[in-house]
């Protein structure tokens, strides 16, 4: 029983052929494309609206050079907002639980952050290892300590995805479980257990909503100290 609660977090094959591209490509299919009239319908306009608040408050830190990275970060919020959502439906693979897959969209856009700063602001890219004022004993410790944070950011951002929702989807099976015992024993309690499932599966709604922002913010912060 211990070893099937993980089974979901396994990576989907049909007749010897991994699926994990279609779990990719399917949510691309499900958002409402811009069209050429003049007027939209409402998934069109609150999708639109939506996007261009959330691109508003996103850059509004940011200077004119990193606007330039918004059709980037947008389309990631878009992707892994839906692959998130997407993965709370029954019998569906949640492709983010993979921590291969998030490290393999955190280090090359991390990377891609620190290389501009290095080439278009190198001096104060690597101020940043070095706070002001530090004394000079402590320089070459403190060096080593921010480069160590420096390269600890993309393990973070994939760590925190995978971790996250990895965590609720355990609990909603461990509780669902836990309640289709309890029913024929103990219908208080599993009506109980049921009604913490509900609280909990809108707790794992914004928890998946919220990740995929903190993915996508904390991706505009390194922007922003390079740019």
């Amino acid at each position: 029983m211990t070893l099937s609660f993980f089974d979901q977090f396994m990576s989907p094959v049909y007749l010897g052929i991994p699926l994990m591209v279609l779990a990719l490509s399917l949510p691309w299919l499900l958002i409402p494309t811009p069209s050429s009239r003049w007027v939209n319908n409402r998934a069109l306009t609150l999708q639109s609206t939506l996007i261009n608040r959330f691109t508003h408050q996103l850059f509004l830190p940011i200077n004119q050079e990193g606007h330039k990275w918004a059709t980037i970060l947008v389309s990631l919020m878009t992707f892994l907002l839906c692959l998130n959502m997407l993965g709370l439906l029954p019998y569906t693979f949640t492709p983010t639980t993979q921590l291969s897959l998030n490290m393999a969209l955190a280090i090359p856009l991390w990377l891609a952050t620190v290389l501009i700063g290095l080439r278009n602001r190198p001096t104060h890219a690597l101020g940043h290892l070095l706070p002001e004022g530090t004394p000079s004993l402590l320089t070459p410790v403190l060096i080593i300590i921010e480069t160590i944070s420096l390269f600890i950011r993309p393990l973070a951002l994939g760590v925190r995805l995978t971790a996250n929702l990895t965590a609720g989807h355990l609990l909603i099976q461990l509780i669902a479980t836990a309640a289709f015992v309890l029913s024929p024993l103990m219908p208080p309690v599993a009506l109980l257990t049921m009604a913490l499932l509900f609280l909990l599966t809108l707790l794992e709604v914004a928890v998946a909503m919220i990740q995929a922002y903190v993915f996508v913010l904390l991706l505009s912060l390194y922007l922003q100290e390079n740019v």
